[in-house]
């Protein structure tokens, strides 16, 4: 059988689809479509796949399963078992907080079963906040794709012998199963299933594999002719930038955010369409896209995609693990990971990849033998023995502790049982003081706001007070007359888990505020928790904003938000301090320019406070202990009643 011909566009997709990864792992909030990566590998390995199948059964009637099922161990274990390896020896030498469960994790991967072991056990792939961060959870895709490789052709050979190598009932089989694992996809989002069996799922992502495969069925690579008129030829050259600008809008669209609906219901299926697409125009001879995706740096980057991949997630936690300043230099810090990664990538393809291409046991007896011959003084050889056998000893001894090692469970930690505690007192303080809003709204104020605050700055200035209020928390910056007119003032405060932590401070110096905040809460959701307020007619004259933790927003929520309060209200926004993520500096520098636009907003600073204080945070460098809460609370209530709506 004729040999299948080489598309060196393919170096240049898989350039592209590594590197919108990596985007995706650098910033998920620019690059919000960067995991769409994943979908392009997908459709290529459907498409390539059965191709081959289809070809060689169409030749011979037969498909040699043996030897493919050689080629793909000798092409994807080596690699998986060094990056499996490598990390574990890591692990167990600088960050024994991922030993529990390391074992799972590598038997899991070395039997292609890792995202089902995902799906129970895993965190998120949208989670990129704790510190027992996986470096392993994107290693999903290595399972689904093993899986694809082991099964697939044999169903292939299968359906060709039922139908009799009639091509039409085999496209559409394939397309019916497509189409039932896109519709599973969508149903099982609308019904509420957990989002990483929607993600992690072979079921659920089988339609961009499937988009692939049938695309081999009705576009088989060799029957493509070069000889096609220049019409023709321009109408493939048209319809693949089409797909390609389809691809580019999805990737950098907002819709195809992975914590919103649509890319689970349509918009992952359409990008694999679009990737289908453009698959099969670039491998029609007849069309120039195959030109145009290839180039010296494409072809440099497809071919080691497979490495880059695997190294890049590890490379990042790893990294980010033991760099507390992120924010205070990210494109640096993002070089210095890129150079590590695409340095790994770079010796372990040609050291790893390209040794085993064509593995044979008396090779590897060779490698040992001259790697551990310290007589014929070859130092680059020697080291590279040595540095694999320590590798190896170490991963092994990783691997070997692991079921020793008890998980820690993070939701009994300090803060999340500080957190639980606190949306309990959360919620029967706030039935109270939205009681008490909701009068202070019905009646119709005596005195203008103005009268009133010159009241309070007179009160201010007494030395002393009948019944004094939360004494202890003079220590901590704030004045006893801060403290009474805290008594007095009404707040709706919005935000995350760093104020969540400090719920209950708050509620206590301010009795009459309503305090809604949660963990991984982010800014896009202020908007309707404004309105669900207002309805119920507790949106108070005063509005405290703690959001911007988890992730950038733009100007665009802020003036919504701004539009909601109205001119009539002041608004307290808290800015951040959270130096491992790259959006710090985004966030705090888009709330002083929102300062300078409104006359009514006004910014808390609590990262200027928080920087020169370390130790009033917890170890994720982020949210306030048990003091730092007493001096985060304080701090907000004296610039909030030095400025508020009484």
């Amino acid at each position: 059988m004729k040999r299948s011909r080489f598309i060196t566009g393919y170096s240049g997709l898989r350039a592209l689809a590594v590197i919108g990864v990596i985007l995706y792992h650098f910033d998920p909030n620019v690059y919000v479509g960067g995991y769409l990566g994943v979908p392009i590998f997908f459709v290529l390995t459907g498409y390539l796949v059965t191709d081959q199948v289809v070809k060689s059964l169409d030749a011979t009637g037969t498909y040699p399963l043996g030897s493919f099922y050689r080629k793909r161990i000798k092409r994807l274990y080596p690699q998986i078992i060094t990056v499996l390896w490598a990390s574990s020896a890591y692990i167990l030498l600088f960050q024994r907080n991922l030993l529990a469960k390391l074992w799972q994790v590598v038997v899991t991967n070395l039997l292609n079963v890792y995202n089902f072991w995902q799906i129970a056990n895993g965190q998120s792939y949208f989670e990129r906040f704790a510190s027992n961060e996986s470096p392993f959870t994107h290693l999903w895709t290595m399972s689904i794709d093993g899986q694809f490789y082991l099964f697939w052709p044999l169903i292939i050979i299968l359906l060709f012998a039922l139908f009799k190598g009639k091509k039409k009932p085999l496209f559409w089989t394939i397309m019916a199963l497509t189409a039932v694992s896109a519709i599973e996809m969508a149903v099982l989002y609308a019904t509420g299933a957990d989002i990483n069996r929607i993600y992690y799922g072979t079921d659920t992502r089988f339609f961009s594999l499937g988009m692939g495969a049938s695309l081999a069925i009705i576009w088989p690579m060799e029957k493509l002719r070069s000889d096609i008129e220049l019409r023709d030829s321009l109408i493939l050259d048209i319809t693949g930038l089409v797909a390609f600008l389809g691809m580019i809008w999805l990737f950098f669209d907002g819709s195809m955010n992975p914590q919103t609906a649509f890319p689970y219901q349509g918009g992952m299926l359409l990008f694999s369409l679009f990737t289908a697409i453009l698959v099969g125009i670039i491998a029609h001879p007849g069309s120039d896209w195959n030109r145009l995706l290839t180039n010296p740096i494409f072809d440099w980057i497809g071919s080691r995609s497979y490495a880059i991949y695997l190294y890049q997630f590890p490379v990042m936690i790893f990294f980010e693990d033991k760099v507390t300043n992120l924010a205070d230099h990210v494109l640096l810090y993002r070089l210095i990971e890129l150079a590590i990664i695409l340095f790994l990538a770079e010796f372990t393809y040609r050291q790893i990849e390209l040794r085993f291409k064509h593995f044979s046991w008396e090779k590897v007896k060779a490698f040992w033998t001259e790697s551990l011959n310290f007589h014929n003084k070859n130092y680059v050889k020697n080291a590279t023995g040595v540095s694999l056998a320590l590798v190896m000893i170490l991963g092994v001894a990783a691997v070997g502790i692991s079921p020793m090692v008890k998980a820690e469970d993070y939701s009994k930690s300090a803060l999340a049982k500080r957190i639980a505690q606190n949306s309990k007192t959360q919620t029967e303080g706030n039935q109270k003081a939205i009681k008490k809003i909701r009068k202070s709204e019905q009646k119709k104020r005596a005195q203008s706001s103005s009268t009133t605050t010159k009241k309070a700055k007179r009160t201010s200035k007494k030395a002393k007070f009948k019944h004094k209020v939360n004494q202890s928390f003079e220590k901590y910056g704030i004045s006893q007359a801060e403290l009474q007119k805290a008594q007095k003032v009404q707040v709706l405060a919005i935000g995350d888990s760093v104020m969540a932590s400090s719920s209950d401070d708050l509620q206590k110096l301010m009795p009459n505020s309503i305090v809604d905040a949660a963990v991984s809460r982010q800014a896009n959701t202020a908007e309707g928790l404004l309105d669900s307020y207002q309805n119920k007619g507790a949106l108070a004259d005063n509005l405290l904003i703690g959001l911007g933790t988890n992730g950038p927003f733009d100007m665009d929520e802020i003036d919504h938000i701004m539009h909601q309060a109205t001119p009539k209200r002041e608004v307290f926004w808290i800015n951040v301090y959270v130096p491992s993520r790259s959006w710090q500096g985004q966030v705090n520098d888009l709330l002083q320019q929102a300062q300078k636009k409104y006359h009514n907003f006004r910014v808390i600073d609590w990262y200027g406070l928080a920087q020169a204080h370390p130790t009033w945070l917890y170890d994720d460098h982020t949210h306030p202990n048990v003091e730092g809460a007493k001096y985060y609370s304080a701090y907000i209530v004296k610039q909030i009643v030095k400025y508020a709506k009484f």
